[in-house]
């Protein structure tokens, strides 16, 4: 192997070492921000809080919908990646568009209950606490909306460029980004709907 040829060798390791370093990082901070989050939602969601009760608001049923929505969302994700190993194009992109939709139908579903919060008098500057729950659960949102901008991205990419190395480590950063984005669901659905229903 030639000098030439061990220098790119090693640059290229030493790139997807940073890639995965800061990926991390980024995961990290993203780990930061929703404790920060949900620790201020705590606080403020304390008996005899200032403002209306969100018990009175809260539909398990719809909430419960939402969360098969995301979590079915996963599961197709795995099935993107599985599918990747065969390097064929179109088992991932039927997996991802199916991906995509699952997590347009949360997000479609968390925007319409935020509207219909507003219009019975549940709005983000009634109270401290629910400024806390709609941060919270909107920065949750936000991401996944950002997710799937991403997913459409690899929708349009796998095409393009077919399945390889780079693709595939895109893809792995994409699948570790929105299995994350599950963990913090699992948490919230627990302490902001569950514990707030009771």
């Amino acid at each position: 192997m030639s000098s030439v040829a061990v220098a790119h060798h090693e640059h290229h390791h030493d790139t997807d070492s940073i890639d995965v370093f800061g990926f991390w990082l980024y995961i990290l901070t993203d780990c930061i921000l929703f404790a920060s989050l949900f620790a201020t939602y705590v606080v403020l969601h304390h008996p005899g809080a200032y403002g209306p009760d969100l018990k009175e608001h809260i539909s398990l049923n719809y909430v419960l919908v939402e969360t098969f929505a995301l979590l079915a969302s996963n599961f197709t994700f795995g099935l993107a990646i599985i599918s990747m190993k065969k390097n064929k194009v179109q088992m991932p992109l039927f997996w991802l568009v199916l991906t995509f939709i699952f997590g347009a139908i949360f997000v479609g579903m968390e925007v319409t209950e935020f509207v219909n919060l507003i219009e019975e008098g549940y709005s983000y500057t009634t109270s401290g606490a629910a400024s806390a729950f709609f941060t919270l659960v909107g920065t949750h949102g936000l991401h996944v909306s950002f997710g799937l901008l991403w997913i459409l991205t690899m929708i349009i990419q796998i095409p393009m460029f077919g399945i390889n190395q780079t693709i595939k480590r895109r893809m792995v950063y994409l699948g570790l980004f929105w299995n994350f984005l599950d963990i913090v669901w699992i948490f919230l659905f627990s302490i902001v709907y569950l514990m707030g229903a009771m």
